[in-house]
């Protein structure tokens, strides 16, 4: 069986963490041709989020930001029901980002996911999020022409 340990996932000094330290790639050693761990791994953590869960809604201090980001068909919504299927839905928000409304707009880019991030005791899935709206515009310009943003500070 795989070392399945979460610990060198918890970031226990906040001062020190650097994202460019952590490897996207890191599976737990888990291979893909070994579903039966897989399972295992993932029966483990569902139980595991529930008890977390629970914790998180009797202390009432914090939340939780889940982002799932990822190209179309992905598996982002797979990975959502998969992993989320465990919890209490009374206790979880999932918002997922397509197209600006026209009310979001009106806004700033950052305004239509705040309004969206969970409350104390919750925990809060993003299917998708800002950081599209941050990356995609810098590789394709012309989507800020929809943004209501003065045409000299917006358009290359």
């Amino acid at each position: 069986m795989p070392d399945l340990s979460l610990a060198r996932f918890a970031i226990t000094d906040g001062k020190r963490f650097r994202l460019k330290d952590i490897n996207p790639g890191d599976t737990l050693h888990l291979k893909s041709d070994d579903k039966q761990a897989a399972k295992e791994a993932l029966a483990n953590g569902i139980e595991t989020l529930a008890q977390l869960q629970d914790m998180l809604y009797a202390q009432d201090q914090w939340s939780v930001l889940l982002i799932f980001q990822a190209l179309d068909a992905a598996g982002k919504d797979g990975a959502i029901k998969h992993v989320m299927s465990g919890i209490n839905p009374q206790g979880c928000q999932v918002f997922s980002f397509k197209g600006p409304s026209p009310e979001e707009l009106d806004h700033d880019y950052l305004w239509r996911c705040m309004k969206c991030l969970p409350e104390r005791g919750r925990i809060g899935i993003f299917n998708r999020s800002y950081y599209e709206e941050t990356t995609a515009v810098r590789v394709h310009p012309e989507f800020l022409r929809g943004q209501k943003l003065p045409a000299k500070t917006c358009y290359r």
